[in-house]
């Protein structure tokens, strides 16, 4: 092993959505020369094309530095909510965190989230105020507020400007000084923990682990724990930032190991690594609890061909992020696809997105919608597909998932919090006054008021300066119908969807609309109804095509006339009777999408 145990320390940043922190380990990587100058980039530890796009983290990343004679472990770690899984995992790696907070815009609600994720897992928790250099900065009154949070003195707090450079020396200081150094022996036999994976097209599986005990050799004959699947792994390595080989991990040291195995389904993220034979641990470390999807939507291909290569990008893209859950599904509209669980709108939608850039597919996603309980005497019904839900009046009651969700606000905005929280059947918890000017709130929310546009809402109507956490909190009885979408008197799966009794007339009467505006005109009138079991709430009509059959009489008898009009009218009512509804694919993307966007205005 290359370091002494006690010269390592694991550490992440974990903060709010653009606080700072791939910014603060950048200059971290040049503090440490881990980067050369030239190679230098901003947000270097963010791999993906799509992350420096966006301006976020999705993945954490794990890269080890070297300062001061110690081998320092950093994992870059997302802010947003809808990462909180890959945030906990990378904790269970680590035994410090730095938590940071903006200068001008003080404690957020996912502060306080990975705040109690880092003190829950057990780690040093090392308090920093970060953008010092703004104009709008108040680093004293913020650093009294972290104070106040962590129960500790304001003079222990950081001060860092991670744009400049300026306190970051002061950061790895207390890193080293305040967090402790694993523990684990060097000859028990080995527990590695696999904290993420990826897959490489020419040497397979590609894990990333924390070793807790023994000594992981490369070139080694491994066994999974979990799965019982052996292996010759290939090589072990170090990310200082980019792939290094190294003869072997010891305790306490983050690293991949390169597995040799090919089915993506043998390395599990949370499961064990130890060596085959006699000398490998008998005992899986523990795992991570499986994450509850919030959010499901069914995804298709566009070319009905492409549905084994969909099935093949996400096994892949699930080693690297485990939060995903899909089955098979199918649908008359849109053939044979999966409905797949999401931790949230902006997690389902990066997933679509690296499907789309990653794989090469052209996707159809369906609208998002919750898990809901459907009860029927003794029987209980768990409905992920809005056409899995009984008809209107088929049930004894339904229960739909509700979140406890933190708000903090200026105190400014709060009449306008409670206006769009009430209107989302929301149901106030309490409220505290973290500052005179700063508040922070509890509601209860059905998860399905939220997960359409309640974000954006949210962040209109208090200019941005509102942040929002939640968490599941359980189940409660609602008055939930499903709402049927039918075309010439046939219902189509993809457009169903269940919604709050009192919204069912208004979202009929908004695909109805829609759909009359995407549906091309055909031989013969089109009804488009929306219904609650055998009960129309809203109709729409789309006129069909006419051919001018009295183009050719001028003047004459109004029998000759009459005649023409009557053969035409017969022949309409048997097309109407034989006819079928042609919708294009396209009518299809734009129909779900838009009904997103209709709910986000």
């Amino acid at each position: 092993m290359s370091t002494e145990i006690f010269r390592i320390r694991n550490f992440c940043i974990v903060a709010h959505i653009d606080h700072g922190k791939s910014t603060l380990a950048d200059r971290m990587l040049e503090l440490t020369h881990t980067v050369d100058q030239r190679a230098m980039r901003a947000q270097y530890l963010d791999r993906m094309d799509l992350e420096r796009e966006r301006g976020i983290t999705i993945k954490a990343q794990a890269v080890r530095l070297l300062h001061e004679g110690y081998e320092l472990n950093l994992i870059d770690t997302p802010g947003h909510v809808d990462f909180t899984y890959e945030v906990s995992r990378s904790l269970a790696a680590c035994e410090g965190a730095i938590l940071l907070v903006d200068a001008a815009q003080g404690l957020e609600a996912q502060t306080l989230a990975n705040y109690h994720l880092a003190r829950d897992a057990g780690l040093t928790i090392v308090p920093a105020i970060n953008k010092i250099d703004l104009p709008a900065a108040e680093p004293e009154q913020r650093a009294e507020e972290l104070a106040r949070l962590l129960g500790a003195d304001p003079a222990e707090i950081l001060h860092v400007s991670a744009k400049t450079g300026e306190g970051v020396d002061d950061v790895l200081k207390a890193v080293i000084d305040r967090v402790p150094h694993p523990g684990g022996d060097l000859h028990a036999p080995l527990q590695a923990l696999i904290f993420d994976s990826a897959f490489d097209t020419y040497r397979g599986v590609i894990t990333y682990i924390r070793v807790k005990q023994g000594t992981l050799p490369s070139n080694a004959k491994i066994k999974m724990l979990a799965t019982h699947v052996t292996s010759e792994a290939e090589e072990t390595g170090v990310m200082a930032p980019e792939a290094t080989p190294v003869d072997s991990l010891g305790p306490g040291e983050v690293g991949y190991l390169v597995t040799g195995l090919k089915d993506v389904h043998h390395a599990k993220v949370g499961d064990t690594i130890t060596l085959a034979g006699k000398q490998g641990a008998a005992v899986p470390l523990p795992g991570y609890r499986e994450p509850k999807p919030m959010v499901w939507s069914g995804l298709y291909p566009a070319d009905g061909n492409d549905y084994s290569a969909l099935r093949e990008a996400l096994d892949r893209l699930k080693l690297s992020d485990s939060a995903l859950v899909y089955e098979p599904e199918t649908s008359q509209a849109l053939g044979f696809g999966f409905r797949v669980g999401f931790l949230g709108l902006l997690h389902m939608d990066i997933v679509r997105e690296r499907l789309e850039r990653e794989f090469d597919l052209q996707l159809i996603s369906t609208a998002p919608n919750v898990e809901f309980h459907v009860f029927r005497g003794a029987e209980e019904i768990v409905v992920h597909n809005p056409a899995e839900m009984p008809p209107g009046g088929d049930y004894d009651r339904v229960e739909e998932p509700v979140i406890y969700a933190t708000i903090i606000t200026p105190a400014t905005y709060l009449g306008a919090i409670f206006e769009l929280c009430q209107a989302r059947r929301g149901e106030m918890v309490d409220m505290e006054y973290l500052t005179p000017e700063r508040v922070e709130v509890h509601y209860l929310l059905p998860l399905a008021e939220v997960v359409f546009d309640f974000f954006d809402q949210l962040k209109s109507k208090t200019r941005g300066f509102a942040s929002l956490d939640y968490e599941p909190w359980g189940l409660q009885e609602a008055k939930l119908v499903r709402v049927d979408i039918l075309l010439h008197g046939e219902p189509v799966d993809a457009f169903s969807s269940v919604v709050h009794r009192d919204k069912a007339y208004e979202y009929g009467k908004k695909m109805t609309e829609r759909l009359k505006e995407l549906i091309p005109r055909q031989l013969f009138d089109v009804a488009i109804q929306a219904s609650i079991g055998s009960k129309v709430i809203a109709r729409e009509t789309v006129k069909a095509k006419r051919k001018d059959v009295l183009a050719k009489c001028y003047g004459g008898d109004i029998t000759r006339k009459r005649k023409l009009l009557e053969t035409q009218k017969k022949g309409k009512e048997r097309m109407r009777r034989v006819g079928k509804v042609d919708v294009p694919q396209d009518a299809f993307i734009a129909a779900l999408r838009v009904d997103e966007g209709a709910k986000k205005k």
